[in-house]
């Protein structure tokens, strides 16, 4: 039995452990197999691990100082398998992002300012710095539970987050295949789609031509009879097509994202630009994923995409407002030294800190549960 240290924390709308890199390293075994282990996976309850048995609650944070000095923090991300015995390390995610800048400063790997520190943060999935602010009046970290955010009954301490330049950051642009729309195939049902990959690859479809309203409870979107697997056939084909994998078997759960947009109905009046359903590891979302909305963000300013067409004329140049499931999700677009910044304010709270114990093998369960 080995004993490696972690912290529980909530990270927006998600929950991850969060570990040291090097406290990962475990001899004769890789990361992958030490994380399914410790989280229970394959298992769909996740009964004999620390994993919640969701998409949003199987989640690591692997953290190091980095060695740039144009970065504090290196910030590694695995999605972890629920059923099967896989970790993916092919995308971010931007909720968990929020845990960072508060652990590295109490780990004093970034010294404190009055009134907020700024930390600069790389992710190593997909080389993107994030901008992090967070409140240290007089120079301490203050983790008192001051902001509300959808997707969370309870208030948590907040994290101003700022994806610096996300375009291109998987695939090398902005439209991945050079074009603002596609044509998938027939096989798919020839839907349009906007490729777009900003903070992560995400696929835009018109909630209109998978025969959704758009404003749906994501509950009853999850047993529509054959509507997950639809998106999931239309996901995997434009994964192929902005070059994610040779082939649609290839593509991984986490990424591309797929989101159904359509226009904000009359109820949700002006308050809103777009109204969004987003499917994270082949379920819909309970809010939205924070790469998901970067990328929306910067695909409704581009004349041409399929979210243009739906977004509603009057937004405002600063940001989008996007009604999700569980509320209205804002983001912001700014300059940083002549480069673009689009981001959102998360919250985060630390949950538990301790060790989590890892068993000696087998690593694979003996039976099917």
């Amino acid at each position: 039995m080995r004993e490696i240290e972690a912290t529980w924390m909530r990270g927006g709308t998600s929950k991850c452990w969060v570990f040291r890199r090097d406290d990962l390293r475990v001899p004769d075994l890789s990361v992958d197999e030490v994380l399914l282990r410790l989280y229970g996976s394959p298992d769909h309850r996740q009964v004999d691990g620390v994993g919640g048995g969701t998409s949003t609650t199987s989640k690591a944070v692997i953290l190091a100082p980095s060695d740039d000095p144009e970065v504090d923090v290196d910030y590694t991300f695995a999605q972890v398998g629920i059923d099967e015995a896989k970790v993916d390390w092919g995308s971010n995610c931007g909720n968990c992002s929020a845990v960072v800048a508060p652990f590295a400063i109490r780990e004093g790997w970034v010294a404190t300012t009055a009134p907020e520190t700024s930390v600069r943060v790389r992710n190593t999935n997909t080389g993107q710095v994030i901008l992090q602010s967070v409140p240290t009046p007089r120079g301490r970290l203050e983790e008192g539970a001051t902001e509300h955010i959808p997707g969370v009954p309870f208030p948590g301490a907040p994290v101003r987050m700022g994806f610096l330049d996300p375009a291109g950051r998987s695939t090398g642009r902005l439209f991945p295949t050079g074009r603002e729309r596609d044509r998938l195939s027939d096989a798919v049902g020839g839907v349009s789609v906007t490729l777009v990959d900003a903070g992560a690859p995400v696929v835009a479809v018109r909630a209109a031509d998978v025969g959704l309203r758009g404003d749906e409870e994501i509950a009853d979107l999850d047993v529509v009879p054959g509507l997950l697997e639809h998106l999931d056939a239309v996901r995997r084909e434009a994964g192929v097509l902005m070059g994610l994998a040779d082939s649609e078997e290839a593509v991984e759960r986490a990424v591309p994202k797929l989101a159904v947009v359509s226009a904000p109905t009359e109820a949700e009046g002006p308050e809103t630009d777009l109204t969004v359903r987003m499917l994270s590891m082949g379920r819909f979302h309970p809010a939205v994923p924070v790469t998901g909305s970067v990328a929306l963000t910067l695909a409704a300013g581009s004349a041409g995409t399929v979210v243009h067409e739906v977004v509603a004329p009057d937004r405002p140049d600063e940001g989008l407002r996007l009604d999700t499931p569980a509320g209205c999700v804002r983001t912001f677009v700014e300059q940083h030294d002549g480069s673009p910044v689009v981001g959102v304010v998360r919250t985060y709270r630390r949950l538990a800190s301790g060790s989590v114990l890892l068993p000696d093998p087998p690593l694979l369960p003996s039976v099917s549960a």
